[in-house]
């Protein structure tokens, strides 16, 4: 699987850019899709009026210009900096965007025209439907599918994998992608995207976060967010004829004040940067999301539907064991095994060759034999040694009817060996010396290393696993077993994975589920999550909601954790700030009423300097609580396995603990910064 790729939280180009963002997303039209960041802005442009205007609301008190003024630029500072964790996320985006972009280039094509000649034209003027010729070193000029030839290809560009992958005519591996080059041989294309409208088209919008919408529960959150600002607007407005009843007159500036450090402005101002980093987190693992809700809905996974082959297995089955019939010397047998697989190139003859040499043998090639290659007519392979000995492997019955011809014996025990390796799942190849069967190589469909912690894995965040497969039931079982799947689906039809999909959501559970074949593209379509292999068919990647560009369909496990990683930093940072309200609160409310009623000076228990300096400090903290999260707003909270309580019972802990403990340091530092300042100032003792 690819690693993730490395990349610095800022470059140059990004600052610059988040710099400008800040600034242009101040725009009131633009604000109002985040309610809660709104509100702080509108706080801004009263008291810039006030700035001007102090008496304008019948405030009364000294040096209230400077103090409007001051108030002002904080509220100013705080929305630029949460626009800038927005703009630093976008522009992370952005950048990979425009790498894609440099994958586009303006090609010349083959275009075959209908009385079979050919025609030089640009890519950009190819249509749906259109047919190209693309030879050794020529660009692929669009997407399309390969109606003829077979060819390798490089899809650096797009991947970023350096190994050339084989396309064909036919099959689940037709699928071609615009800007990749052709590497040998040729291949006869049909386009299936209109210009402007290509896969790499889609990529760089989606990456540049055009096309990104909130999901529902960023919806739920937002309307959370918006409910408490009501919430603590009402308290607040209610605050002012409080203090008139108490002899307090209280400044507009302080009022808004108050509001601004109560309502939930941290988790407001790093939302959006948050659900746009989740794309951009899968992006970094080769997984193009078609949009956050795809991400996000990874988190919300409890059901996960697995193909067998090139998942959970290697899909090729290789030699396990040598197993001697008929009374015969175990090392004869591994001899001849590995005799026969000098010369094999197929993975069951490597496999053969490596598992014999693990096993001690060390039998090498005989000079003057010949080797004899597999054939649909024989189904059977094997090497004529020079003194005339002729060892074969191959297909039990065909090994049989070749030793009876040369008036060998069937060992008794041979049959009882085929049997139980076929009932386990396995393909038995029996092997011969002469006329004599020496035993059977035990071939099975290998689990790839680290699947069964994998599942366990997954297992411990509560999602249940389902393997699909086409073999029998007595097959299936043996290979889910092994994996540690928590269930499997044996002799598996397209609908059947589209009926387990259905049956699971019906239970309101959501499921994801991976596939690269056209067959697959009903079942991914229906799927909460449908993560197609680059690799696959034009119909599996439009059906999907995400795209592997490596094609490793166990990647659906990263992609899993990283929105459980999505959906942990958003409830994280939304602890956190709403656990930062409880210091502000007992930074702000005694500096406003304690000059009136001296009682309040108990809850003075971080023995700020003035009530002044008290505001101000708690102000400024939280204009900067906001750039100082942006990094784990967009590396997110480290994700660990772990049950929905756990997790919650972490977050209180760290977060939530965490949230109340430093604005009380940060308050008191920042306090002790500015009161001397104020001081000097002259302002120590405004009325308020």
């Amino acid at each position: 699987m690819s690693k993730q790729k490395k990349q610095k939280l800022v470059t140059p180009e990004i600052f610059h850019q988040a710099v400008i963002g800040s600034f242009t997303k101040l725009n009131p039209r633009y604000m109002m899709k985040n309610p809660v960041m709104f509100v702080v802005e509108i706080g801004f442009f009263i008291t810039l009026v006030l700035s001007f205007f102090p008496n304008l609301f019948g405030d009364v008190g000294s040096n209230l210009r400077a103090y409007n003024i001051i108030v002002s630029v904080i509220l100013f500072v705080t929305v630029l900096f949460a626009n800038f964790a927005e703009s630093v996320a976008e522009g992370r985006g952005k950048a990979q965007a425009a790498s894609l972009k440099k994958t586009q280039k303006e090609t010349s094509a083959r275009l075959l025209c209908e009385d079979g000649t050919e025609k030089t034209v640009l890519s950009n003027e190819l249509k749906k439907g259109d047919v190209v010729m693309v030879s050794a070193g020529e660009i692929i000029p669009g997407d399309g599918e390969v109606i003829e030839g077979i060819a390798s290809v490089d899809e650096s560009a797009i991947t970023g994998e350096s190994a050339p992958v084989v396309r064909e005519s036919g099959g689940d591996f037709c699928s071609v992608t615009g800007g990749t080059t052709v590497v040998s041989d040729w291949l006869k294309i049909r386009i299936t995207s209109e210009p402007g409208n290509s896969f790499l088209d889609r990529m760089i919008a989606l990456v540049e976060g055009a096309s990104r919408k909130k999901t529902p529960n960023e919806i739920a959150l937002n309307t959370l967010l918006v409910s408490l600002t009501i919430i603590f607007m009402i308290v607040i407005v209610t605050l002012y004829p409080i203090g008139v009843y108490s002899g307090v007159q209280l400044q507009i500036s302080t009022l808004i004040a108050l509001a601004v450090c109560l309502i939930p402005t941290t988790i407001g101002g790093l939302l959006s940067a948050i659900g746009i980093a989740g794309m951009d987190r899968v992006t970094r693992f080769n997984v193009i999301a078609m949009s956050g809700k795809a991400v996000e809905a990874c988190g919300d996974v409890d059901t996960m539907i697995l193909d067998k082959t090139g998942t959970i297995t290697f899909g090729n089955r290789l030699a396990a064991d040598f197993i001697p019939v008929g009374g015969a010397d175990r090392r004869d047998l591994l001899r001849c095994a590995a005799l026969t697989s000098l010369q094999d190139t197929t993975p069951e003859g490597k496999s053969t060759l490596e598992l014999a040499r693990k096993l001690g043998d060390t039998s090498g090639e005989i000079p003057g034999s010949t080797f004899q290659e597999f054939t649909a007519q024989t189904r059977m392979s094997g090497i004529d040694l020079p003194d005339g000995t002729k060892i074969r492997k191959g297909a039990a019955e065909a090994i049989e009817q070749y030793v009876k011809e040369l008036g060998g014996k069937i060992p008794a025990d041979l049959h009882e060996q085929v049997d139980r390796i076929s009932g386990l799942g396995g393909t038995p190849l029996s092997v011969c010396e002469g006329n004599r069967i020496l035993g059977v190589i035990y071939l099975k469909d290998t689990v790839k290393p680290g699947m069964v912690e994998r599942f366990n894995r997954l297992r411990a965040i509560g999602i249940k696993t389902i393997m699909c497969t086409g073999d029998n039931p007595l097959t299936a079982a043996t290979i889910a077993k092994e994996a540690g799947v928590d269930g499997f689906i044996a002799e598996c039809k397209p609908e059947d994975k589209i009926d387990v999909i259905k049956k699971e959501q019906a239970e309101g559970k959501i499921v994801a589920m991976t596939g690269d074949g056209t067959n697959d593209a009903p079942a991914l379509a229906q799927a909460n999550v449908g993560l197609a292999m680059n690799s696959g068919t034009t119909a599996a990647k439009e059906a999907a909601n995400m795209v592997d560009l490596d094609s490793d369909p166990t990647k659906i496990l990263e992609v899993v954790e990283i929105g459980k990683q999505l959906l942990i930093t958003r409830g994280s940072l939304t602890t956190f700030s709403i656990a930062n309200d409880i210091a502000k609160y007992f930074a702000i409310i005694p500096a406003m009423f304690m000059m009136a009623i001296p009682q309040l000076g108990v809850l003075n228990i971080m023995h700020l300097a003035t009530p002044y300096s008290a505001i101000l400090s708690a102000l400024i903290f939280n204009a900067l609580i906001i750039p100082s999260l942006i990094p784990l707003a967009m590396k997110g909270v480290k994700y660990r396995p772990m049950s929905s309580g756990k997790i919650l019972a972490r977050n209180m802990l760290i977060y939530g603990v965490g949230g109340v403990i430093t604005p009380f340091i940060g308050i008191k530092l920042i306090d002790m910064i500015i009161s001397p300042i104020l001081n000097a100032m002259g302002m120590s003792f405004m009325g308020l």
